[in-house]
């Protein structure tokens, strides 16, 4: 599984660790992210994803998943979450 957020896409970076004495040797590094169960409350289920958790306090600053999905625009989310909003917006026509 790719180290990607898949909200916001960061990815893994590279760099070098530098000693005092300034010998260079290459490192990575790794996003934060983490697996979690987010609540849509439209479509009453759970939707598990890989997010950083830059990515989590912008969904709950932002007012929620739901909240989020429908203020941002559907080209700027990935295909997962694009379909996910189509399904929020079908199910908030519905009812």
């Amino acid at each position: 599984m790719a180290r990607r957020c898949s909200v916001t896409g960061k990815g893994v970076m590279t760099g070098n660790n530098v000693s005092h004495a300034k010998n260079r040797s290459r490192r990575r590094f790794l996003p934060n992210l983490q697996q979690m169960s987010l609540y849509s409350e439209t479509l009453n289920q759970k939707v598990r994803m890989r997010l950083s958790t830059a990515a989590a306090r912008t969904i709950e600053h932002k007012g929620g998943l739901d909240a989020y999905l429908t203020n941002t625009i559907a080209a700027d989310l990935p295909p997962q979450l694009r379909r996910l909003k189509k399904q929020l917006s079908k199910t908030a026509a519905e009812a």
